[in-house]
């Protein structure tokens, strides 16, 4: 399999399926289906499992990712559900990430909790890889109205919704999307030494943002209309050559 694509909500099948892979790995059993686009063949996870019933702070990242790594995939995109904090992106919006605000709290962020694992740092200076950046970025040009812009990703604990307060924090803080999955998820790829990258949808403007309360509309045309756009977008990316650029993903570590 050239690659991987992580849905979450909203965002729960990618295309034909061929099989369901079962992975048992060092963290738990994942459920990894094996689709067709044209004439390759992709690996589609969903991050919230059957009929959405794992909520953002009880995924099993560790296990996701893993599983995508014993399959010996190297090239990850992800799709990500998100409130916007940036009056410029409205409802149905895509924003491909470049950076995250990590404001979560008690998940597991990382493989090495020291003992037989050692103690390992790793660099978060380019979060989402570079490389597949921009090949996500030519295919959005080749498939209006692509990008509306480039974000940065704000990741809260869930599964509540943020305060107003907390919105204006985060606007403070320079995030554009506010979320509940991309961490860990961007920085265990990263300990693995994957290649990993998110396009963010825009499903409701964050509390404060507008008047009234957060209203979710994914079943709006817009919405439904850019969940496709974005399913087409990652599956087309992975056909294009992944390498063609030394993006420094798999050198993260940093040495003590």
């Amino acid at each position: 399999m050239i690659g991987a694509i992580i849905g979450g909500t909203g965002f729960y099948e990618a295309g034909d399926l061929l099989r369901t892979e079962e992975v048992m790995t060092p963290y738990g059993k994942v459920d990894i289906e094996i689709i067709r686009h044209q004439d390759s063949e992709l690996a589609f996870l969903n991050r919230h499992g059957k009929g959405h019933s794992v909520p953002p702070h009880k995924v099993n990242y560790k296990a996701n990712l893993k599983a995508l790594e014993m399959l010996g995939i190297r090239h990850v995109l992800a799709g990500t559900a998100v409130g916007s904090c940036n009056p410029d992106f409205q409802n149905g919006d895509l924003i491909l990430l470049t950076d995250l605000i990590d404001n979560t709290r008690g998940r597991p962020l990382t493989y090495y909790d020291g003992g037989s694992e050692g103690v390992k740092h790793f660099d978060m200076s380019d979060p989402y890889c570079r490389n597949l950046r921009k090949l996500m970025t030519h295919t959005a040009e080749e498939q209006p109205p692509g990008f509306k812009g480039e974000g940065v990703y704000c990741c809260s604990e869930g599964p509540r919704f943020e305060t107003a307060a907390e919105v204006r924090m985060i606007r403070q803080w320079g995030g554009d999307v506010v979320g509940m999955t991309n961490v860990p998820e961007a920085q265990l790829a990263k300990e693995l030494g994957l290649c990993y990258a998110a396009v963010s949808v825009v499903v409701n403007m964050a509390t404060g943002m507008e008047q009234g309360s957060v209203d979710l509309e994914y079943g709006d045309g817009t919405i439904q209309k850019a969940m496709q756009r974005l399913r087409n977008l990652l599956k087309d990316t992975l056909l294009l050559p992944l390498d063609q650029e030394k993006c420094g993903c798999s050198d993260a570590l940093i040495p003590l």
